[in-house]
């Protein structure tokens, strides 16, 4: 019996500790919702692309229109000299250079001195050829005694056999002789000990190796290097994703950054077997004819390969196309009489005065005719 009236007065402790912390707790979480900030309020900004005028109606309309044409490849280049056509100026003398006669870059024609040397291999070729001249009178006169003796019997045929070979042999170091002068640049019947060097083709000189007072060996260091610059090679770097476009033997129109509204015709005549590892581009090589020698070595120039598949593209007015900032843009019209400024991406110029879009608009959209006004016209307000 006196353990149930102990356990009365614990119950109700209980209880009592119960309610109180209950009760702490909705105290404490009802502080912390008072103390919360407010629920963030968005309020949207102005649409930068959105232009408002005072008359929109002012500003005629034009709708695209559907454009068919193919497939298109634009990359760039610069012209290299043909390797083919480059030829080395070759001297077969060694000596002291006296006079250039021509510079680096200077137009040249075929069989035109170039540069004056002084060569003692001149010298010893005229030594020898003297000297081949005077045995071959001595063999002559030599066998031409003997043959008159043979046919009066005063000799016998071995000997004469043997002054027949001692003037042939005298003819043939004579004319070895002969032909070393003037490959070395001189007339035997004329001694000189300066070499000409001439112009193997006619061209533009793109490499020189020589100055005054210089020594020029034989077979050694080529004094010129002459390049035939009516046909060049514009070496283009091609995407690898864009390779399966190009082919051998495709034609490319080629626009020279110097001359932007002359095209030039050119064929593909290698495609690189390597790829470049830092750009992942492939070497294009296209065979190009210089007309008029407009196309200099390094210049610039963007070929355009065209493919094979029909494309389907937008084509609107020139005058609807705003150029800024390195990019194209149109004005389209809001049902709320607003204009909304697009980016496009254009094309190739068309007849009429159109212009080809390749993305950015769909046709049967509208745009303004005239953006350039509209943009002003938003600019001035």
């Amino acid at each position: 019996m006196k353990m149930k009236h102990f356990e009365f007065p614990l119950l109700a402790i209980s209880i009592a500790s119960v309610l109180a912390l209950g009760g702490c707790g909705k105290g404490s979480g009802s502080v912390a919702a008072q103390e919360a900030p407010p629920p963030a309020q968005v309020v949207p900004g102005p649409d930068a692309a959105l232009i408002t005028v005072e008359h929109p109606e002012q500003y005629p309309l034009t709708t695209a229109t559907t454009y068919a044409s193919t497939s298109t490849l634009a990359v760039t280049g610069t012209v290299n000299p043909d390797i083919a056509r480059n030829v080395p100026v070759v001297t077969l003398a060694s000596g002291k250079v006296v006079a250039i006669h021509a510079r680096l870059g200077d137009t040249v024609q075929k069989d035109q001195v170039l540069l004056t040397i002084r060569s003692d291999d001149v010298g010893m070729g005229f030594d020898a050829y003297r000297k081949a001249v005077a045995d071959e009178l001595l063999a002559r006169k030599q066998f031409e005694r003997t043959k008159d003796l043979f046919e009066h019997g005063a000799m016998a045929q071995q000997d004469l056999e043997i002054a027949q070979d001692n003037e042939d042999d005298a003819k043939t170091t004579l004319e070895t002789a002969t032909e070393h002068l003037r490959l070395l640049g001189n007339d035997p019947d004329k001694p000189n000990f300066l070499v000409d060097i001439k112009a193997p083709i006619s061209g533009v000189i793109t490499d020189q190796e020589v100055t005054n007072a210089a020594t020029v060996q034989s077979y050694g260091t080529n004094p010129f290097t002459i390049s035939d610059l009516s046909s060049v090679w514009v070496v283009c770097d091609v995407y690898e994703n864009d390779l399966p476009n190009v082919r051998m033997g495709d034609t490319a129109q080629i626009v020279l950054n110097a001359y932007p509204n002359r095209m030039i015709p050119g064929r593909v005549s290698n495609i690189g077997a390597a790829m470049d590892p830092n750009i992942r581009t492939a070497k294009v090589r296209l065979e190009v004819a210089n007309p008029g020698g407009i196309m200099r070595i390094g210049m610039f120039a963007t070929a355009t390969f065209r493919g094979q598949r029909r494309e389907t593209h937008a084509q609107i007015p020139a005058s609807a196309i705003m150029h800024l900032q390195d990019r194209d843009w149109v004005f389209e019209p809001t049902p709320d009489k607003k204009f909304r400024r697009l980016e496009i991406r254009g094309g190739e110029m068309l007849p009429n005065n159109m212009q080809e879009v390749i993305s950015g608009l769909q046709s049967g959209q509208q745009v303004v005719t005239n953006a350039v006004v509209l943009e002003n016209t938003f600019e001035n307000q």
